[in-house]
């Protein structure tokens, strides 16, 4: 196993074949700019593909923005049944993502959510979008 994939395992990041780096994103509602780092998992794999995307998102217990995307992902991401600030999480019933900026200490029903990526810093400036917002989400080069 190579250094890359190593590292790869230990902060479940995924790493683009290419260049052995972790593949960024980044999102854009409104006038917010934030980066994000892409999981290593098949369901976050088959979202990149997806990228980039514009989805009009709501908001959901004013914890979260959600949109729904053009189909469902792979399978292949552990299922979760909590989120942290910053996570972007597939909903497969939807087929959905959520945007988690604020945390209300509920915990996710079944099936759970795949962690998809984690925003590096700022989730919370979500907060200031009551309602819907368009939000871009795209690969940083």
């Amino acid at each position: 196993m190579n250094a890359a994939s190593v590292s790869a395992a230990d902060d479940h990041s995924y790493y683009t074949p290419e260049s052995g780096t972790p593949m960024r994103i980044r999102l854009t509602a409104g006038g917010t700019v934030l980066s994000a780092t892409l999981a290593d998992n098949a369901t976050a794999r088959d979202f990149a593909s997806l990228l980039p995307l514009t989805l009009q998102t709501d908001d959901l217990f004013k914890r979260e923005k959600y949109g729904r995307l053009p189909r469902s992902l792979a399978e292949g991401g552990e299922p979760r049944f909590s989120y942290e600030v910053g996570d972007i999480a597939y909903w497969s019933p939807g087929p959905d993502i959520a945007i988690f900026y604020a945390h209300d200490g509920q915990s996710i029903p079944d099936p759970g959510i795949v962690i998809l990526a984690t925003i590096d810093t700022g989730a919370d400036a979500l907060k200031k979008y009551d309602g819907a917002v368009d939000v871009t989400l795209e690969a940083i080069d």
